[in-house]
This record gives structure tokens, C-alpha cells and sequence, in this order.
């Protein structure tokens, strides 16, 4: 396998934290080459020493010989005193620096020396704390592009999920788990690998493993939507469970209810069953994800769970596959009747105009004769002849 090297890098926010004084740290999502994900922690002066080395390596893409052929980035030197709002403000810069950074020819964006400084180091798996400080507060970066960045005013309060069993993890990205952990959730993907983080310790969770504090059910989950969403299969799955489908590469289906814990429920024909997100495409998008599942599995589901103790007396509230099936079936024939419906209309307007289209038209009247004394008085000499 050849040397490492980095996709992509995402600002996802930074931290305030208080040990061993207030400061702030930038949260960076790392995309290595072989697949994997990793959240890395760096103060904005370290940053900064990391692109003046940079420029350094570089003097012709840096623009220090010829401003024209700079192709390197700017940043901005740090302040004297990086309070919060400057640290805040920063992120539009930074955020687009590192889309830059990763987009450089691959002498300079593959170098040894941008892969150490994104490489995962001790800290930023196991950050140095202090249980008499308080925790570091979150500030996450908004996921919509267009929302300005000072929408963010203040700590974002981490949602807390409860472990109900244990849960053994399958790669260094992934966070092992005892039941009964109190795990505070970062970031809730759609595949149904959440990012969490508990005291210490960060990573990956499958979010069936975890519940709500307040109650079993998700409050974030959309309800079923019968209508249909157009995705593509990405990669082929065989069914394990029998409310499972199976289905092969390139496929079209209907999503019909998206679940948190990345198992939505789809339609194929009249059939529907559960089926893992992450092997789903929305039709039409050009991205494609098929690289990315190589080497990557499904969430494990709920039902599939051994030893799971939850703290809520009622258990979550589930759809059978029977009541979907029913329901997609009324809402199909609902959408045909209203199609039905709408043609006879259209039928009965036209035979409603036929009879009045082949009525024949109705001819003009024809003027009485003018009477001879009319034409005498009225008429040219001519016309009085032909009378006399």
C-alpha cells in the first residue's frame, strides 16, 4: 500500500477549554486515503507555525519569489490576545484554507509535512483533563453553508445518550462502550454511526447501542413518508433479518422512513423492508460513495442487540413491516384513484362541449323584400327600371 495521505478536511467547530488555562482549540474531521476518519484537536498558533513552515518548503507556490504564482492560501496572523470572537470568526477562513490546503498539487499537499501535522496524536485521543474543571464547552460549526457563521452565540449543549449494552469496538476510529455509559453525542450521521465522546475518550458508536435520557423514542425522527424518495443501491446487501431486503448494485427504490439508527425502511415495487443507509444513494446526485464502501460495514440494528437493558418502562415505539406495506399500498392506490378521477373530469368536459361543437351553426335572417314605393324613393334610376 503506498504512503498516507489526506481526502478531505472538515472544520467542524472548535472548543473552549480550561485546563491547564482557558483556551481554544480548532475540531478538524480528517479523511485519510485508506478510508478511515479521524478527529484531530490544534490551537490556531500551531496552525499558524504549521503554514509558515509551509511557506518556507514552497518560496515559488508560497508567492515569496513572484506573488503572481502563489497558489498556497493566506492566513491571517494570530492576535495578540485570540479571545472568542476572534477565534469564532476565524472558522469561514479556516474552514476554506483547508479545502484549499487538500486541493494543492500533491507534492505540497501530500508532503510529510502536512500529513504529520493531521496525523492523530496522543492529546487528541486522550486530551489532559481536569476533574475538578469543568468539561470544555462545544461550539459546533453550523452544517448549512449559507448560514452565516455568527449564528453561533454560544456553547452548544451536547445531547447525553445512555449505552444499553456493551459494545465492542472494531477499529480504532470506534469507541467501545459498557452498558450504562453516559456518552455525550457530537454528531449523529445518517448511516447510523454516531461520534461521541465520553469523559476522556472519543469516536464512533453505532446509534442503535444508545437511547434517549428522557425517554425511548428519538424526538428528532421524521415520520413515515409514503410518497417516496428516488435512491440508488450502491452496494449490494443480503437480507439477514426477515424484515430486511435484498437487493444488488444499482437497483431503484423508495426511501419511505428515514431511522436515526442508519435502517430506513424502503420500497421496492410493493414490497418494503429495512435496509442500510450507507448503501444508499439520493437518484440524480453525482457524487458517487462507492469508493468509500469498500471496507466499510452496516451498523449493527437494535433487534440484533443481545443483553440490552434500557431505564424506560415502555419499550420504543416500532412500525411492523405489515403496516408499512399496508399503508404504501393505500397511499398508491390513493395517488391511482386521484389519477382516475381526474381523467374522467377531463372526459366528461369533453363530452359536455361534443354535442355543442356538432350543433349546425345558426344561419343568418334574411331581410324582408322592400316594397315597391321604398325602392322609387330610395333606389337609383337603374334599379326603379327594373321594377316598372
Amino acid at each position: 500500500m503506498g504512503d498516507a495521505f489526506i481526502r478531505h478536511i472538515e472544520l467542524l467547530g472548535y472548543e473552549k477549554r480550561f485546563f491547564p488555562s482557558q483556551h481554544y482549540v480548532y475540531m478538524f474531521l480528517v479523511k485519510w486515503n485508506d478510508l478511515s476518519e479521524k478527529v484531530v484537536y490544534r490551537r490556531f498558533t500551531e496552525i499558524y507555525e504549521f503554514h509558515k513552515v509551509l511557506k518556507e518548503m514552497f518560496p515559488i507556490e508560497s508567492g515569496d519569489i513572484n506573488t503572481e504564482n502563489r497558489i498556497i492560501p493566506h492566513l491571517p496572523a494570530p492576535k495578540w490576545f485570540d479571545g472568542q470572537r476572534s477565534t469564532e470568526n476565524r472558522q469561514g477562513t479556516l474552514a476554506e484554507y483547508c479545502y484549499t490546503l487538500v486541493n494543492l498539487p500533491h507534492k505540497i499537499s501530500r508532503c510529510l509535512h502536512v500529513v504529520s501535522f493531521f496525523k492523530v496524536r496522543h492529546d487528541d485521543m486522550n486530551p489532559v483533563t481536569d476533574s475538578q474543571i469543568k468539561k470544555p464547552e462545544v461550539f459546533l460549526l453550523p452544517k448549512d453553508s449559507k448560514q452565516s457563521l455568527t449564528d453561533i452565540t454560544g456553547p452548544i449543549v451536547l445531547q447525553t445518550y445512555r449505552a444499553i449494552a456493551d459494545y465492542e469496538k472494531s477499529s480504532t476510529s470506534e469507541m467501545a462502550l459498557k452498558a450504562g455509559d453516559m456518552v455525550d453525542v457530537v454528531e449523529k450521521s445518517e448511516n447510523g454511526w454516531w461520534f461521541c465522546q465520553l469523559k476522556n475518550k472519543r469516536g464512533w458508536v453505532p446509534a442503535a447501542y444508545l437511547e434517549p435520557m428522557d425517554g425511548p423514542d428519538e424526538s428528532e425522527e421524521q415520520e413515515p413518508n409514503y410518497a417516496g424518495e428516488s435512491y440508488v443501491v450502491q452496494k449490494s446487501y443480503s437480507a439477514v433479518e426477515e424484515d430486511e431486503l435484498t437487493l444488488k448494485e444499482g437497483d431503484t427504490i423508495e426511501v419511505i422512513h428515514k431511522l436515526l439508527d442508519g435502517w430506513w425502511v424502503i420500497r421496492k415495487d410493493e414490497t418494503t423492508g429495512y435496509y442500510p443507509s450507507m448503501y444508499l444513494q439520493k437518484a440524480g446526485e453525482v457524487n458517487s460513495v462507492k469508493s468509500e464502501l469498500r471496507n466499510r460495514s452496516a451498523p449493527p440494528r437494535r433487534s440484533t442487540i443481545q443483553n440490552a437493558k434500557s431505564i424506560h418502562k415502555q419499550g420504543r415505539k416500532q412500525i411492523s413491516q405489515e403496516t408499512y406495506r399496508r399503508n404504501s399500498k393505500k397511499y398508491i392506490q390513493s395517488q391511482w384513484n386521484m389519477q382516475g378521477n381526474s381523467q374522467n373530469k377531463a372526459n366528461v368536459i369533453i363530452e359536455k362541449n361534443e354535442p355543442q361543437d356538432n350543433k349546425a351553426k345558426a344561419q343568418p335572417a334574411v331581410p324582408p323584400r322592400p316594397s315597391k314605393d321604398l325602392i322609387l324613393n330610395r333606389c337609383t334610376e337603374r334599379t326603379r327600371r327594373k321594377i316598372l
